[in-house]
């Protein structure tokens, strides 16, 4: 296993190390320092990528762990935070807080998931589809929600900093919930052909050979 799937592997036990730390309110600033697991292991998301390319490293384990460590860190987040009103209702409080945060967390995984379907049929036509610019920046503006929204939930007691990293968190939220639905719809569009292209129908051969190895059994 080389360097970049290593670091990929490190965001991924991240993740559980994230969530303990979120929920277990006796450690002090437990949301601080949530916020900080959270940043290293988004960090770790450029640092992989940048090593994979620049010293030709990159490997189909590491195009299948990417993408899902990304993924599960960013939902992990987003639904931990729902599960703690108290974190997003720094600035504002009220039922429309968590209506808004709700909607805009159930668009991102709802994108993350119709993408990932999506890719899964354009696989099995043999096209390989690359991410779009517009996924890049909705990417970023997720991850400084994220920080924000975990850093301002209890900023040392500073009040005041707080809300200003609550109401900067909550925008970027709604940014990046406009540019989920941009970007994924844009992508779905652009490469429409794949809903399209003919199912490539297996050869007699190949089913026999499915067919005992699966024992002569109808799946």
């Amino acid at each position: 296993m080389n360097l970049p799937n290593k670091i990929t592997l490190s965001r991924i036990f991240l993740i559980p190390v994230f969530v303990a730390v979120f929920f277990l309110t006796v450690i002090p600033y437990n949301y601080f320092i949530s916020c900080i697991i959270f940043i290293v292991a988004a960090c770790t998301d450029f640092i992989d990528g940048h090593i994979a390319r620049k010293y030709n490293l990159v490997t189909n384990l590491g195009k299948f762990l990417d993408p899902i460590a990304d993924k599960v860190l960013v939902s992990s987040a987003l639904i931990c935070m729902l599960v703690k009103p108290g974190v997003l209702s720094v600035m504002w409080q009220g039922d429309w807080v968590m209506i808004v945060s709700g909607l805009c967390v159930a668009v991102i995984l709802a994108r993350e998931l119709i993408v990932s379907g999506f890719r899964m049929v354009a696989a099995s036509t043999g096209l390989v589809l690359a991410a779009d610019k517009v996924g890049k920046v909705k990417t970023t503006f997720q991850d400084i929600a994220i920080a924000m929204l975990l850093a301002g939930a209890n900023f040392f007691g500073l009040a005041t900093v707080g809300k200003v990293f609550n109401v900067i968190g909550l925008v970027c939220l709604v940014i990046a919930t406009v540019l989920t639905i941009w970007s994924g719809a844009g992508y779905i569009v652009k490469n429409r052909k794949v809903l399209s292209a003919p199912v490539e129908k297996k050869s007699e051969k190949t089913q026999e050979e499915n067919k005992e190895e699966s024992g002569g059994e109808s799946v």
